[in-house]
């Protein structure tokens, strides 16, 4: 069974699209089956959680396993309120929807969920840039989340170094999805095997966003706010959570050819929650960041 829900977001005049999916026959539900996801910078709910392969979608695959699954579009992403900066050239507006307000937004899909369902607790599974809004939310409520799992999540980088300063940001970005891009990382012999259906699923990204993909040529518009809290973070060696205030069994999962969130990053993260025996590492073999897109049976590993 499929739900849509729109929300309210604590900000007035912004609503947060939510997807649940769960099996048709659940009555009683339980914070130990209750899941949402959280995606990453530049690409919706939607298109990274819930987009077929082989026939089932991951959404699918772990509500057909008995879960009450979720996801959510941060403001600016997929189905969510778009601000009015969007309306605008990027150039004329500085980066909207940093990771303070995607933390904030998702706050609110949990308080939503718990809400209706009469839970107390749920798990969150953040990819690539949902993992440090997730890590960050629960840093502030761990009496809310029964598990986590960071998947391809980013750490601490040292940019190149330059003798120029880099380019202003503008309120948004606009391209279209790439394979190069999401499988920096892998040998070049092998990006064309490693996603199947990839044409497909970047028309599917594309048709997320209603204006971008009516342009020639057609691109995905997305908030620039991570990519600036990249520079003031992480490429400054400032990290915006502390793992070591996460309470919960945490599952950190990363690829081994993940070129944007390298497989150093996943560790650094590990060894700074707290020690005890409710905490793993995982990496995958022959994997990159967007390793969901590889094959289901990867997924059902992980």
């Amino acid at each position: 069974m499929t739900e849509h829900f729109m929300i309210d977001a604590v900000d007035p005049g912004t609503k947060l699209y939510i997807r649940n999916k769960r099996p048709e026959d659940m009555t009683q539900f339980a914070a130990q089956k209750t899941l949402l996801f959280v995606h990453g910078a530049t690409l919706p709910g939607e298109v990274t959680f819930d987009f077929p392969l082989e026939g089932l979608s991951w959404m699918d695959h772990i509500a057909h396993r008995g879960w009450d699954v979720y996801l959510v579009d941060v403001r600016g992403y997929g189905r969510s309120t778009r601000p009015p900066e969007m309306d605008q050239p990027a150039a004329g507006n500085p980066p909207i929807a940093t990771t303070d307000v995607a933390v904030r937004d998702v706050s609110s899909a949990i308080d939503f969920i718990l809400q209706r369902r009469g839970v107390s607790k749920l798990s969150l599974l953040g990819w690539s840039w949902g993992a440090v809004i997730t890590g960050a939310y629960i840093g502030e409520h761990n009496d809310k989340v029964d598990n986590l799992v960071f998947f391809a999540p980013g750490w601490l980088r040292t940019p190149p170094p330059s003798q120029t300063a880099p380019p202003p940001l503008g309120a948004y970005v606009a391209a279209p999805p790439t394979r190069e891009r999401l499988q920096v990382g892998a040998p070049d012999d092998r990006k064309r095997d490693l996603m199947p259906g990839f044409e497909a699923w970047a028309a599917a990204a594309i048709a997320s966003d209603p204006v971008g993909s009516k342009q020639e040529p057609p691109v995905l518009r997305s908030p620039a706010g991570v990519f600036q809290d990249n520079r003031n973070f992480w490429q400054a060696g400032k990290p915006y959570y502390n793992p070591a205030q996460i309470k919960v069994p945490t599952l950190v999962i990363v690829a081994e050819w993940d070129g944007l969130a390298p497989p150093e990053g996943a560790q650094a993260i590990f060894r700074k929650l707290p020690s005890g025996p409710h905490k793993r590492l995982v990496m995958l073999g022959e994997g990159t960041h967007f390793l969901m897109r590889c094959n289901s049976s990867s997924i059902g590993r992980a």
